[in-house]
Parts: C-alpha cells; sequence; structure tokens
C-alpha cells in the first residue's frame, strides 16, 4: 500500500485534553493527511472532532468494558488496560497496512497509555509522543521501540502562545517522518543479526567485514540488557535473515542477577521465527553489575574485575557454568531452523585468556562440557581451537554461517 493511501493515528485522552488534539488535527489535516482518531480517555467526551475508535472500543480491546472501568475507581488499572487496549486497536490497524505514524499527547498517566499502546508498532512506522514527564526515565516504557519523545514544556491543559507552537512542531515532525521517500538506489541485502560486547568487539568486527564483503548487511547489537531485547523483538518482526549470536552474556545476567539482563526471552526469537543462527558462549565468564559497592552482598568476595568505574565485572564460577550451557542448549533445542554453538576452546572473552583476569579453564570446562552433553546429538556443537578474538574463530564463525544460509535455500 502506497503511502498516501495510509493514515497517521494520532492517539490519546480527548476527554481531559480535547482543545489540545482539535488543534493537533487540525494542523495535521493543514498537511493533507488522513488521520485515524483514537480517544483513550476513560470520562464522557465531547469535542468537536470525529472520533474513529472511541473509548468504548478501546476498553472492550482490553478485555474489560467502560462502565467497569469506570466504577473501579481505580486510576492506575484504568490507565493500565485503556493502554492495553490502545495497543490491542493500533496492532490490528499495523497488520492491515493501515498506518503510516502515529501521535499522542498526555501527562502521565496519558503518557503511559500512548507509549504503551506504540509497542504494538512494528519498526519503521515513526511513532511521537509530546509529554509532560519527558525529563524522567522512560526507559521501561520505550522499551525497543523507536519512539520519538519532544516535551511539552508546559501542561498538555488547553491551549496558549508555546503549547500551540510545539503542537504545530510535533505535526510536522510525525508527517515529515512519515511522509520520508524510501531510496530507490538503495540495494535490498540480507540482513545479519549480531550481538557484541567490548570484550568481544574483535571477533564481531572481523565477522561483520567478512560478511559484508560477501554482500550481506550487518547489525550489531550492544549486549547490556536492552541490546539483546531489542535484537529478539527485531527478530520477531522478521528484520534478519540469520543471527550470529557472539555474545550472549545476558543469559548469565538473568541467572545471577546483573544489571545487563535481556529478560527470559533471550535467545528464543530466532528458534521462533525459523531463521539459522550460529551461537556461541561469548562472554558468560562475567556477570555486570554497576560500581563495586552496589553488589550483592552474596557476591562481594567472588573473583572480579573493575571494567570501568561504574562497571564491575564477576566470573561466573563452575556451579553457574554448567547452568549456562544447559540453558543455552535448552534454548535451541525448540528451533524449526538450523541452530548450531561454537565453541572457542581458548577463552569466551577479551580477559578469559591464559594469564588474564578471568582466564578459569575449570569454569570453562564446566561450560563446554554441560553444551555438550546437553546437545546431546540434537543441537550442532563445533569447537575451535583459538580464542574467540583470534581470526580464526571468525573466519569459522562466517564460514559456517554461510553454509548454513545455503542449506536454507
Amino acid at each position: 500500500m502506497a503511502t498516501s493511501d495510509k493514515s497517521i493515528v494520532m492517539l490519546g485522552c480527548f476527554d481531559t485534553k480535547g482543545e489540545d488534539f482539535s488543534y493537533l488535527l487540525k494542523n495535521l489535516k493543514a498537511q493533507d493527511q488522513q488521520v485515524i482518531t483514537i480517544n483513550t480517555g476513560v470520562m464522557e467526551t465531547s469535542v468537536d472532532f470525529p472520533i474513529d475508535v472511541d473509548h468504548d472500543a478501546v476498553a472492550q480491546a482490553s478485555g474489560s468494558d467502560l462502565e467497569s472501568i469506570r466504577n473501579s475507581n481505580d486510576r492506575g488499572r484504568a490507565v493500565e488496560l485503556m493502554g492495553k487496549g490502545a495497543a490491542a486497536i493500533l496492532k490490528e490497524l499495523a497488520d492491515k497496512d493501515k498506518i503510516k505514524g502515529v501521535i499522542g499527547m498526555g501527562g502521565g498517566g496519558g503518557t503511559y497509555i500512548i507509549l504503551e499502546a506504540m509497542q504494538a508498532v512494528p519498526l519503521g512506522i515513526p511513532k511521537f509522543c509530546l509529554s509532560t514527564v519527558v525529563a524522567k526515565d522512560l526507559s521501561r516504557q520505550i522499551g525497543v521501540k523507536d519512539i520519538t519523545l519532544m516535551s511539552s514544556v508546559v501542561d498538555v491543559a488547553g491551549l496558549n502562545s508555546i503549547s500551540r507552537l510545539l503542537i504545530r512542531q510535533a505535526a510536522s515532525a510525525i508527517v515529515a517522518m512519515a511522509d520520508t521517500k524510501e531510496d530507490a538506489s538503495e540495494e535490498t541485502k540480507k540482513n545479519i543479526a549480531i550481538s557484541m560486547f567490548g570484550n568481544t568487539t574483535k571477533c564481531v568486527d572481523k565477522c561483520t567485514e567478512l560478511l559484508k564483503a560477501k554482500g550481506y548487511e550487518v547489525m550489531a547489537f550492544h549486549a547490556t540488557g536492552v541490546g539483546g531485547a531489542t535484537m529478539e523483538s527485531l527478530i520477531r518482526e522478521g528484520v534478519f535473515d540469520a543471527v550470529l549470536d557472539v555474545t550472549t552474556t545476558e543469559l548469565a545476567d538473568e541467572l545471577c542477577g546483573g544489571i545487563l539482563s535481556a529478560g527470559p526471552d533471550r535467545l528464543t526469537a530466532a528458534s521462533e521465527m525459523g531463521i539459522p543462527q550460529i551461537v556461541v558462549p561469548g562472554c558468560l565468564d562475567m556477570v555486570n553489575f554497576a560500581q563495586m559497592d552496589t553488589l550483592p552482598e552474596q557476591y562481594r568476595s567472588r573473583q572480579l574485575y573493575s571494567w570501568a568505574p561504574d562497571v564491575t565485572l564477576m566470573r561466573t564460577n563452575v556451579a553457574e557454568n554448567q547452568a549456562l550451557g544447559k540453558q543455552l542448549v535448552d534454548k535451541l533445542k525448540e528451533a524449526k531452523a538450523a541452530a548450531e554453538i561454537m565453541i572457542p576452546l581458548k577463552g569466551i572473552s577479551q580477559v578469559d585468556s591464559e594469564g588474564d583476569i578471568f582466564y578459569d579453564p575449570e569454569a570453562d570446562t564446566a561450560l563446554f562440557g554441560a553444551i555438550k552433553d546437553s546437545a546431546d546429538g540434537q543441537i550442532g556443537v563445533m569447537e575451535v581451537d583459538a580464542h574467540i578474538n583470534d581470526t580464526a574463530f571468525a573466519e569459522a564463525l562466517v564460514e559456517r554461517l554461510l553454509g548454513l544460509l545455503q542449506q536454507e535455500k
């Protein structure tokens, strides 16, 4: 469907902010835009513009109904349900290829609803939120989505010279983003997702160089929790043709309570989506914490390393490596496409090499043994007599991944 046939969605609490949304709609229409309006407010609404999806439909899409939400007299629950309902409606519109952009405005509750709804909108459809709480940490609400935030400066509570200016700018921004033309000269390439860390940079850089030389586009994700979660999300959106998961360290943070966990769904998307993947136990020798004095009490006697003033690494022990090796394999056993594990026998991170701070042959042997025992012939395991950052290991990774891609053809 051509962009001109699609609409911009305008959503928010029209019950309390009708004047503001009326002005936003006026500015969108002035730029010849088709607009779908969605009301997420729960109170009686009277506005001077048509509402395409009213709050009754939003409430029903959440699995509840408007009367129950009102009668509960629970604002937090109302915000949660209206966000859930709006997300369901946006997903349906996006699945039908009816939208080219989403814009909303709000205060604390309204912003939550808008950002929750935007989680259902795929990468590449612009998402813009004019909000009173931009200075607040909204990382949990934004998650892994490509959402643009803009401070409203004044409250979204009636028009004035400042709000008019910023609403006009917001309208122009979402229109410009939505109507961006694709570059016809850009060659369509196969996309490879690759995970990296400072401790695996040399490996990832070499793999990227080799894959690009073969005509692939490589997108690297920093394994910081958000990075891994973002990669998983984009895999589920069908962005990639294969995954080279060099750095699975987020599994160690999830196991031990580190600060860079990507959650329990890490290392599941490629298996579910049926795309080839090569997985490496990269940086499973470490768990990430913040400053040294923030470590949980039970870990303060462990082997620690200050990677930076605000980054403390803890060396994983034998028991943890046994658990991680089994978990790595278990997550791949349901794969719908080729999934293999490659083990660099001489070390799994920059600081895990002979003579270095995290060199621990016993822990590595426990990890590798758990991988091989758990695989039990169901998952392919290849051992390479090299360190993870050796050129030979990167070459072996790329050669094997290209082999899997060829098999898929």
